[in-house]
């Protein structure tokens, strides 16, 4: 009997599918099974802590003697247990959501979130967005839950896109954006920064969050038998659609929305398939005053928003190897 070659591929990518599908279930299964076991041996310790610091350590060396080689039972461990247990008393909040995550991951977000609200939502991105433990820190410590969950965002999404991209548009907006990358310099211009973005594109699509494939800086828009060059081009999977931003080293004018508004019709109507949501545009000042972007923007006809940046800190060097190939994210909108 011949076999199909397609037909046989198709049965192999099959089966791959089921055996990747059921290692993902029983890494999970795993990571969920230790993050319960940690929380309830939590428990035990916090019913018994009138015995004193001496009671962690007799239990740490002698889980040590019954269980030799085995590791995570360190005093260290022990007393992140301890607290993991008392910061979340509501058991199905551990089963449902921190055991999504891995227990370096939890230990993390103890250590550097304070509020039970901030902590869920870093839980929960990092299950959405698949941080490593570097990265989730990172994130953390720039403050992505006040930039991208609270902050006062300045766009008329809401008025020119249809749900849900509205509201996932809005979501994926950050006030301000951190450029911790770059090398800051008090004479740098638009290109100066625009540059240096590009050289490190993989820290710049990390910061600019999920589903975002870049496509080029000063990208040429043939309009008219003119040419007109947009800063920086990306695709946002997620959105399913065209993300043009523009860059300016001074605060925001109500003229920069305009020109905005143009590159956006003209990628709409050069670039845009049918199948694509509208393009979406986003103004990044070093400074801006609120109520001049909301009036600028209210106006305009394609959707867009404004947002300060920062260039002030510096990036851990080991997030470089934590982050996606640019050529891996950019494969996807091939697909």
């Amino acid at each position: 009997m011949l076999i199909n070659n397609n037909e046989y591929l198709d049965i192999v990518e099959t089966i791959k599918l089921e055996i990747k599908s059921a290692q993902y279930k029983a890494a999970v299964s795993v990571n969920r099974e230790l993050i319960m076991l940690y929380y309830n041996i939590g428990k035990i310790i916090n019913e018994h802590k009138t015995w004193g610091n001496k009671f962690i350590e007799n239990l740490a060396a002698d889980i040590r003697i019954s269980f030799p080689g085995t590791k995570g039972y360190s005093i260290r461990n022990l007393k992140y247990m301890a607290k993991f247990a008392a910061e979340y008393p509501d058991e199905q909040f551990v089963q449902t959501v921190s055991a999504q995550i891995p227990w370096s991951h939890n230990c993390a977000i103890l250590d550097k979130v304070k509020e039970f609200s901030k902590r869920e939502w870093y839980i929960r991105k990092t299950c959405e967005n698949g941080w490593s433990h570097s990265v989730l820190i990172h994130q953390i410590e720039s403050g992505l839950y006040e930039r991208q969950a609270t902050a006062e965002k300045i766009s008329n999404f809401e008025s020119r896109l249809a749900a849900p991209q509205s509201e996932l548009a809005v979501q994926t907006m950050k006030d301000p954006y951190v450029f911790d990358f770059i090398p800051f310099k008090e004479d740098m211009v638009e290109r100066d920064i625009e540059e240096a973005l590009v050289k490190d594109v993989t820290k710049l699509l990390l910061e600019l969050g999920t589903g975002f494939a870049f496509l080029g800086n000063q990208y040429r828009l043939n309009v008219g038998g003119d040419d007109f060059y947009i800063d920086l081009l990306f695709y946002n999977l997620n959105l399913r659609c065209y993300v043009v931003i523009e860059l300016k080293t001074g605060e925001f004018k109500p003229e920069f929305a305009g020109q905005l508004n143009f590159y956006l019709s003209a990628v709409d109507g050069i670039l845009k398939r049918d199948e694509d949501n509208p393009s979406i545009g986003l103004l990044l000042c070093k400074s801006k005053n609120n109520l001049v972007a909301e009036y600028a923007l209210k106006d305009m006809s394609k959707p867009m928003g404004v947002s300060e940046y920062t260039i002030t800190k510096s990036l851990p060097k080991e997030l470089e190897k934590q982050l996606p190939s640019v050529e891996n994210i950019e494969s996807r909108i091939k697909k």
